[in-house]
C-alpha cells in the first residue's frame, strides 16, 4: 500500500482538496507503476540502444531499474559491410539483413535523462 500526500505547493495553488487528501491523478499514476512492476520493458535511449528486462524500480527522476537485462546495439558499419559483401558474393538480390548485437547485462540502472521511449511487452 502507498501513503500519498499532497505537496504544498499543490495545496497553495488551490487545487481544491483539503489537507492530507491524496491527488487522484498521482493515486492513478501510482497504481499505473504499481501494474508495471515485474513486467518486461523496452527502453530506447538516445545513443541508440535498447535495454529490455524487467521493471523493478523507478524514481522522481525517471531513472529505471531493470532485472534480467540485455543491451541491444545496432551493428557497426564494419558488420554491415561484411554482410552486404556476404550478400552478394551469395548472389542473393534484395536488401541485407543485419541482427542487432545483444549481450546479457543482468540488474541495471537506466538514467531517466537518457531514455527516448518506453514500451511495454505483452
Amino acid at each position: 500500500m502507498h501513503s500519498i500526500r499532497t505537496s504544498p505547493l499543490s495545496r497553495q495553488r488551490g487545487n481544491g482538496m483539503a489537507d492530507g487528501e491524496a491527488n487522484p491523478h498521482s493515486v492513478q499514476a501510482v497504481q499505473y507503476l504499481d501494474d508495471l512492476l515485474n513486467k518486461t520493458l523496452h527502453l530506447h535511449i538516445t545513443d541508440g540502444r535498447m535495454f529490455v528486462g524487467q521493471l523493478k524500480c523507478t524514481d522522481n527522476e525517471r531513472n529505471i531499474i531493470l532485472a534480467m537485462t540485455h543491451e541491444y546495439r545496432q551493428p557497426s558499419q564494419a558488420d554491415v559491410k561484411l554482410a552486404a559483401e556476404r550478400h552478394e558474393k551469395g548472389g542473393f538480390a534484395g536488401n541485407v539483413k543485419v541482427d542487432m548485437r545483444k549481450r546479457f547485462l543482468g540488474l541495471v540502472v537506466v538514467p531517466g535523462q537518457y531514455i527516448e521511449k518506453m514500451e511495454v511487452e505483452g
